[in-house]
């Protein structure tokens, strides 16, 4: 299970966090500086990590019946 957390303007994607990378990851210079200031930030990681416990793994077992 993986949870990726995206962030878009003007439909171009600037920076995103993945549970598999456990950090945050620039695409355009923005998105850079941000990413950068997020991963020096341990309240951004330590949350964006906790989304996955909260979020993923409690629903896993819904969409695992459902399907």
């Amino acid at each position: 299970i993986e949870y990726i957390e995206s962030y878009y303007y003007n439909k171009l994607e600037y920076t995103r966090f993945s549970s598999s990378v456990g950090k945050y990851v620039g695409f355009t210079e923005y998105g850079v500086r941000n990413a950068a200031d997020w991963n020096n930030n341990p309240s951004y990681l330590s949350r964006a990590k906790a989304q996955k416990e909260a979020y993923c793994l409690n629903n896993v077992q819904i969409d695992y019946r459902a399907a």
